[in-house]
């Protein structure tokens, strides 16, 4: 019986658009050749639905995703909505109500894309982001709106459990890759969260065999994310901190546009969800030249999930066959238009010669 997957689509807003059309018409190539069926269910919701409904999503949105094998997306964010509405509308409510509790981004060397920083190496990190609790809460406020009194307060949250299973997540895939796992923090400034983060990571890797443990401080981290960012192999992070962290990985190895994001829950009990890094750039949207590599190796991340990884390895050394034969966007120094990318990743796959064993 031919595997199907059942999977949800959000182009969402900008580039989105044009983003996910031309991954997905590579990820129908590659999933005919190794023998699986992907079924694509389009959601037009982002910020066309919110002018149209005041809202991102249905109210029974996550409903609807609820039954899918996961989740793929563009991207979301419309400069006349503001991004309190776009991401807690949309993306943080699909993290949060699926436990999608690590953000998953990998960060390359790639051919022909020239790093950003000197003597850099070869990079290949991932950095494993707690997603769904730590900075990025709702517990907080605002008082005495409009007077000279007002304030605000934002609670951080980390609970043990949360910090537990992001570690252990870490630790187990730097055990597949180089054995070394660093940890952002500030426990030298933040005196109540970060150091209990450190002390559950380092608790919880205690637990895991064949795995170092590193304890950087976020900003010499940062600095040495610059200096030397071939040293790291997996670096475990806080929310906010590995939101920075991972930009700012991405920046250094080329261009944030070609880096992809996964957001799992690893048990598999909700839908996971995959989507490039990038934003919906509105200043190139609807011109036909936005960089679909970060969509691509989104797409690879979630083949991956599904226990398609043949197909998934395929796919990247598709791009990276077509980066390394010059083809390349304008934003990576190329003349390549989203449309004539996408064809020659196509035209690769056609040309290779039937997988030997397809993926199970």
């Amino acid at each position: 019986m031919s595997r199907r997957y059942d999977v949800a689509v959000i182009a969402g807003d900008g580039i989105g658009q044009e983003v996910v059309p031309a991954a997905i018409t590579c990820l129908d190539v590659v999933a005919e050749r190794h023998g699986y069926t992907v079924d694509w269910h389009a959601y037009p919701w982002g910020s066309t639905h919110f002018r149209q409904h005041g809202r991102m999503m249905p109210a029974d949105g996550i409903d609807q995703l609820r039954s899918h094998r996961a989740i793929f997306l563009g991207a979301v964010g419309d400069p006349e909505i503001p991004d309190a509405e776009t991401l807690w509308g949309l993306l943080i409510p699909i993290r949060r109500h699926f436990d999608q509790y690590v953000n998953l981004r990998p960060v390359r060397s790639l051919v022909s894309v020239p790093t950003r920083v000197v003597n850099a190496g070869d990079i290949d990190l991932v950095i494993v982001r707690e997603n769904v609790e730590g900075e990025y809460s709702t517990v907080g406020g605002r008082i005495y709106p409009g007077d000279a009194r007002e304030a605000a307060v934002q609670q951080t949250i980390f609970t043990r459990i949360g910090v537990e299973r992001v570690a252990r997540f870490a630790g187990e895939l730097a055990a597949r890759r180089r054995g070394l796992v660093t940890s952002a923090t500030k426990s030298n400034g933040i005196i109540h969260t970060m150091p209990f983060w450190d002390e559950v990571v380092e608790q919880t890797l205690r637990e895991v065999p064949g795995v170092r443990l590193d304890k950087e401080l976020v900003d010499a981290l940062a600095a040495k994310l610059v200096r030397d960012p071939a040293s790291f192999d997996v670096i475990v992070a806080s929310n906010l901190f590995g939101d920075i962290l991972s930009d700012l990985a991405g920046a250094a190895a080329g261009s944030i546009g070609i880096a992809p994001s996964a957001n799992l829950n690893p048990e598999r009990a909700f839908p996971s969800m995959f989507e490039p890094v990038h934003g919906s750039a509105p200043d190139i949207a609807g011109q036909g030249v936005a960089n679909p590599i970060g969509q691509i190796w989104a797409g690879a991340l979630m083949l991956e999930h599904l226990g398609e990884s043949a197909a998934a390895a395929e796919l990247i050394a598709a791009f990276e066959a077509c980066l390394a034969a010059g083809v390349r966007t304008r934003d990576l120094g190329g003349t390549a238009d989203t449309r004539e990318f996408t064809d020659a990743v196509v035209a690769h796959l056609r040309a290779l010669p039937a997988p030997l064993i397809a993926s199970a």
